[in-house]
């Protein structure tokens, strides 16, 4: 499971999909979208992303499934 910030989300997934950078998404093969925010301000995107990365791995599926049950992909419907 891979949270990060972005300030363009559908590049930022074209990059997960076509393995450009060799981190975390790469090794683990990371190329859904399951979730996201958006924020107004970066600051508040970054406090966010601090604070989910913290989490365990449970609740982190449970805010998931909240709004997207199925896990389906959904940069799909780009």
């Amino acid at each position: 499971m891979y949270v990060g910030v972005t300030n363009n989300i559908q590049r930022r997934i074209l990059e997960h999909k076509d393995r450009v950078n060799k981190g975390f998404t790469y090794r683990y093969n990371v190329d859904k979208l399951v979730y996201y925010e958006v924020h107004g301000y970066i600051n508040d995107a970054i406090l966010r992303e601090k604070r989910i990365k913290k989490w365990n791995r449970k609740w982190k599926e449970q805010l998931i499934e909240e709004h997207n049950k199925e896990w389906i992909d959904l940069s799909l419907e780009w």
